[in-house]
């Protein structure tokens, strides 16, 4: 019989999948990640990351659609990184990602 107060955890890689999955997404992900867990905050790090990105992008009107480009293609560069497991940087940008955000 499993302790009512023991909390189980949620699989690492299904938190990265989530936070991905617009910013409601990625509240879950951040109440999910309770306690952390190395691979999620990765995951959920980035896609902060791209969120802010795509939001910059969307402010200049003459270029956004060309710019959305930019996040589109690094969404799905997380994307397939959480899918798969993995901790994939986003090419350029990821490494600043990690930095700022690192307190997630």
């Amino acid at each position: 019989m499993e302790n009512p107060t023991q909390k189980t955890q949620t699989d690492p890689k299904v938190i990265g999948i989530v936070s991905y999955l617009t910013l409601i997404g990625w509240v879950v992900a951040i109440v999910l990640n309770n306690p952390k867990q190395e691979l999620a905050s990765f995951h959920i790090r980035q896609s902060l990351g791209i969120f802010l990105l795509g939001f910059v992008c969307g402010l200049i009107p003459v270029l956004n659609i060309i710019l959305w480009i930019v996040p589109l293609i690094a969404w799905i560069i997380g994307f397939i990184g959480a899918v798969q497991g993995e901790k994939k940087l986003i090419p350029y940008i990821g490494h600043y990602f990690q930095d700022w955000f690192k307190s997630l």
